[in-house]
């Protein structure tokens, strides 16, 4: 909620006595109409209240002559003054319509929710989801289901009205299932006047900070409603759509990419049946999994997979050793833990602890539930479970028979 310093802009929203035709109840009114959604941590405050503090100003210009006199009209008239230097706003330039129906920024979602918010009487918790997808490959739903597949191939994560997303992945060994992401391509499909159709797209050792026609936001080149960020140079770009309330953060981690994504439960789940195929939305395929409910088979104690050459370069690890290296960068033992130890034992490629450590991370970053972050595995038999102390026993026995038939 905005907070301004100057508490005599409010004054006469009570029972204020005013001389008739005097009108500064009116104008102070539908500057708080205008202002009350505006939150100043977000792109395009200045603009916005800019826009409001000139239709203010106007309005006190209005009702100069019968105002005169008046002193909550001066007072008025000198706060407006102040905040338009505090924020450096011209004189000259747009102002905000005084109907609160048409003066919400249509390429802003955020401004837009707010408005259904307050118009509703109170502030409702974020309905935004996520969505991630990172190493062997390992998927995160929008559902928080945590899944492991296989997916070889080109498959789709998000498909609906406003973004597509597509990742493609490959072999990590030839002749075998297990799998990483290789490329990913975004769309952004166009959007009344707050973007054109944006395309981007990333392969190994090349994360471009732009999209394919080389520019590096949509929309009006003041408010950026699309815009690319570079975080890390080549190794993690940030997609920011405003107009969609929808962040994207793609990263290479060793050869692979990784990606995570929040986005607007509306707009996530606004697709047609036939675009029902959406591994953020309904998981992989029951015959592309690797996991059983989350439980992780586990390689046999540092055998080299399928169709590896015994003269290709690799480093072993142990249960206890890729506990061990695991543990190094996440103390708790939640599916993301798990699954780096997973990919160690399968891979033998210590980039994919750097890539679950990643994962984790962008999910504090972008997750709107921060009870929501860690995701146990259901105690059981076979696995790795959340109870699991990873003995040398059943679990190691477990050839990896389902990721690599």
């Amino acid at each position: 909620a905005l907070s301004l310093p100057y508490p005599f802009l409010f004054l006469c929203l009570g029972d204020c006595q005013l001389q008739t035709p005097c009108r500064i109840q009116k104008c102070t009114t539908d500057f708080v109409s205008l202002t009350s959604h505006l939150n100043s941590a977000l792109d395009g405050f200045d603009l916005e209240f800019c826009k409001a503090l000139r239709a203010y100003s106007a309005c006190t210009y209005r009702n100069s002559k019968v105002c005169r006199g008046n002193l909550v009209y001066h007072s008025a008239v000198l706060g407006i003054s102040d905040l338009m230097s505090q924020r450096n706003c011209s004189k000259d330039g747009p102002t905000s319509s005084t109907n609160p129906e048409v003066t919400h920024d249509p390429c802003n979602y955020s401004g837009r929710l707010g408005t259904r918010e307050l118009r509703g009487g109170e502030q409702t918790p974020s309905s935004d989801l996520f969505c991630g997808l990172f190493g062997d490959p390992h998927l995160r739903t929008f559902k928080d289901h945590f899944q492991t597949c296989k997916v070889e191939g080109a498959w789709p994560l998000i498909d609906n009205n406003y973004l597509s997303v597509q990742v493609t992945n490959v072999p990590l060994v030839p002749g075998s299932s297990a799998t990483a992401t290789n490329k990913i391509t975004i769309i952004f499909k166009s959007y009344q006047d707050c973007t054109d159709q944006k395309v981007y797209q990333a392969v190994t050792d090349d994360l471009p900070a732009a999209f394919v026609d080389g520019t590096t936001s949509g929309g009006d080149s003041d408010t950026k409603s699309l815009r690319i960020v570079e975080s890390v140079s080549g190794r993690c770009v940030e997609m920011h759509a405003k107009y969609i309330g929808t962040t994207v953060f793609v990263r290479q981690v060793g050869r692979y990419l990784t990606l995570a994504i929040r986005m607007p439960k509306e707009l996530a789940m606004a697709y047609e049946e036939s675009q029902d195929l959406q591994l953020c939305v309904n998981g992989c395929p029951s015959s592309e999994r690797i996991d059983d409910s989350g439980h992780l088979p586990l390689p046999v104690m540092g055998q080299l997979l399928p169709h590896v050459s015994s003269a290709q370069p690799r480093s072993i690890y142990t249960v206890e050793s890729a506990t061990t290296k695991c543990h190094e960068k996440m103390l708790v033992k939640d599916l993301y833990f798990y699954s780096c130890v997973f990919d160690l034992l399968t891979t033998g490629d210590a980039n994919f602890t750097a890539a679950a450590h990643s994962a984790l991370k962008d999910v504090e970053a972008l997750h709107p539930r921060k009870e929501r972050w860690h995701i146990f595995p259901h105690s059981g038999n076979g696995g790795i479970g959340q109870n699991s102390k990873l003995p040398v026993s059943l679990g190691l026995v477990c050839l990896i028979l389902v990721a690599f038939l």
